[in-house]
């Protein structure tokens, strides 16, 4: 076995285990929390309103979303993965809903596994964003390998995840973000589709936003800290217990994805905010919007509800959009700008 086989060997074994681990075990944060448990809705109890005409649509990076929400990046390059994707997509296409797609960089080391990505198919008409880690800019990718994955997804926009607490605990992680930012610009300058800068769970501070932003990059996608804790994740897997030390001594760490959403859009008022970390219901969504993101990104109750059935996962969406209607509907809002400018979320007291 030569070293990129090997190398796409263990990629793929570590897809398989992530899957796992997250359905299986518990790698939720404790500790710290979403941040949204300090705010409430004002309730209206007149809100003059036909409940049958409120609208969730809404436009994100130029396409039309029938609901603010999007399936965040999860997996691919196994079989189940590619059997979750396909029930993730189909969903996604039925309520014109947005997703995302796994680190792709094991179709890129392994292009024969590429298929479990390619869900343009079964969404034809969704907001699909390809994934490739951001570090790997540092490790010989650069505008091929950026262009390879959004071309096997046909996607409309290309995700950088960016996780330096998760390659330290990683093993064999890729621990060099030196001048990462230089190597983000440069792609940005090129890429014919939008860049999005995603965390993965620790969350993007208004600082750093600023310098991605500067950058290049269109939009940016919190990902706080509050839902599930990779270095958990990475904990489970772990191979040597200063690994699984690290891992349950930073299970906690990260920014919560409340604080998250309202400093960065305090610096940038205009720029396209995805939330996500730590949400699980449409409550958490109606929520993030009112604090200023575009739309919400949840995974683990997705991935949950995709590995027991397609039928899962229709109806998970079907409760989301029920709960997002139900907030607009309470607070006396139409709409989702209308619920952004209303005044309607306020800090618990």
């Amino acid at each position: 076995m030569n070293a990129s086989t090997n190398v796409s060997a263990q990629t793929q074994n570590r897809k398989a285990d992530h899957i796992r681990i997250c359905l299986e075990e518990d790698v939720q944060s404790h500790q710290v929390i979403n941040g949204l448990e300090r705010y409430r809705f004002t309730h209206c109890c007149l809100p003059e309103l036909d409940y049958s005409d409120i609208k969730i649509s809404t436009n994100f990076l130029g396409k039309h979303l029938g609901a603010p929400l999007l399936i965040s990046s999860m997996t691919g390059g196994t079989e189940q993965a590619g059997i979750i994707n396909q029930r993730l997509a189909e969903v996604a296409q039925h309520y014109k809903i947005a997703m995302g797609v796994g680190s792709q960089r094991v179709a890129v080391e392994k292009p024969q596994v590429a298929d479990t990505f390619a869900v343009r198919k079964y969404a034809p008409d969704v907001l699909l964003f390809a994934n490739l880690g951001a570090v790997q800019l540092n490790y010989k990718y650069g505008l091929d390998e950026c262009l390879r994955v959004v071309d096997i997804l046909e996607a409309d926009a290309l995700i950088l995840h960016i996780n330096p607490l998760q390659e330290c605990i990683q093993s064999k992680g890729d621990t060099n973000f030196k001048g990462l930012l230089d190597n983000i610009s440069k792609v940005c300058s090129q890429m014919p589709v939008p860049v999005i800068a995603k965390e993965v769970g620790n969350g993007i501070s208004a600082a750093i936003a600023k310098k991605l932003l500067d950058a290049g990059v269109t939009a940016i996608d919190v990902a706080g800290a509050g839902g599930t804790s990779w270095a958990k994740v990475e904990s489970e897997r772990a191979e040597n217990p200063l690994q699984r030390r690290l891992g349950n001594t930073f299970a906690d760490w990260g920014l919560p994805t409340a604080e998250c959403i309202t400093s960065i859009r305090a610096i940038a008022p205009d720029v396209p905010l995805i939330a996500s970390g730590g949400l699980r219901h449409g409550l958490d969504v109606a929520m993030a919007i009112a604090l200023g993101a575009d739309i919400a990104g949840l995974a683990m109750p997705f991935l949950k509800a995709a590995a027991v059935s397609q039928t899962a996962v229709a109806e998970l969406a079907e409760v989301l959009i029920a709960e997002i209607t139900t907030v607009l509907f309470c607070t006396g809002n139409a709409t989702l700008e209308q619920l952004k400018h209303s005044g309607s979320l306020q800090p618990r007291e």
